[in-house]
């Protein structure tokens, strides 16, 4: 499938954040600011749906507005030009094959995604990988919910998790999530399940990864809630400070206790729990 870059000129940083959060309603994928210019990703046969909206939020917040098409067999050029390994407090690297392998006695996860935008999430990816490094996942079930590359599945089974599923509804991301999990030596304890939220109907999991958006978070908290054992934790992230309030009442709607909270660049992470 093709994507489009909406490029958008901003007066600076906080402007780039304020129309990050209001374009986070539409079906933007992924986000990055290259100086003054914020990028929006967007799936090319879903913005015809929301663009003459898109249009006047920008007129309102007097800023202009360029959409350039990418087509898909570009993206793995654009991202290794672009992604740099990420190094989670010494802890952990998430590197691609492209990068220098991990110091001795560093663990690493390998990952070439084959749809993956920018360095927007870096900052969710390295929130998200330390919460599992420190949530005690081994000997645990769980589930990575639009688990794209599938790297933070990876990262759970590498610290011991017994088993993981990996939803995502791309086929893109899901065959890649496959090649990943196999090229890390963990497709005995991860499986990819190509879909949205119904493919989890009637599981049950010790905890839960969801680095997605706001929307898809609140929409789907319900649906999360069911499925964690009591005890179970639900820690989630890809989105701003302006979205922390309204993720962290969709919880409390379902019981969900809060636990924390996390932020860096701008990105926040919030850990719930189900009570026992």
């Amino acid at each position: 499938m093709d994507y489009v870059a909406l490029n958008v000129a901003c007066t600076g940083g906080e402007q780039a954040e304020i129309l990050t959060a209001e374009l986070a309603d539409y079906a933007f994928e992924s986000f990055e600011t290259e100086g003054c210019v914020l990028k929006a990703y967007i799936r090319q046969d879903l913005l015809a749906d929301c663009k003459a909206e898109i249009d006047a939020l920008l007129v309102r917040y007097g800023v202009e507005g360029r959409y350039i098409s990418i087509e898909t067999q570009n993206w793995n050029a654009l991202w290794e030009s672009n992604f740099p390994a990420v190094d989670v407090e010494g802890r952990l690297l998430i590197r691609a094959p492209f990068h220098a392998p991990a110091p001795d006695g560093v663990p690493e996860v390998v990952v070439m995604p084959k749809m993956s935008f920018g360095t927007g999430h870096h900052a969710t990816t390295w929130l998200m990988s330390r919460a599992v490094l420190d949530l005690g996942v081994a000997g645990r079930t769980g589930l990575d919910m639009g688990s794209g590359t599938g790297v933070l599945a990876i990262v759970a089974a590498k610290c011991g998790a017994r088993h993981l599923d990996a939803v995502d509804i791309d086929d893109w991301a899901d065959a890649n999530c496959r090649e990943n999990i196999e090229a890390n030596g963990v497709a005995d304890r991860i499986e990819p399940m190509l879909g949205d939220v119904r493919r989890i109907a009637g599981r049950r999991y010790d905890f839960i990864l969801a680095n997605i958006n706001r929307n898809i978070l609140t929409a789907d908290m319900a649906a999360y809630a069911a499925a964690l054992l009591p005890g179970g934790d639900l820690v989630m992230s890809g989105f701003l400070a302006a979205d922390v309030e309204a993720i962290e009442a969709a919880a409390a709607r379902e019981g969900l206790l809060p636990v924390a909270r996390a932020e860096r660049d701008g990105w926040f992470l919030v850990h719930v729990r189900r009570p026992q």
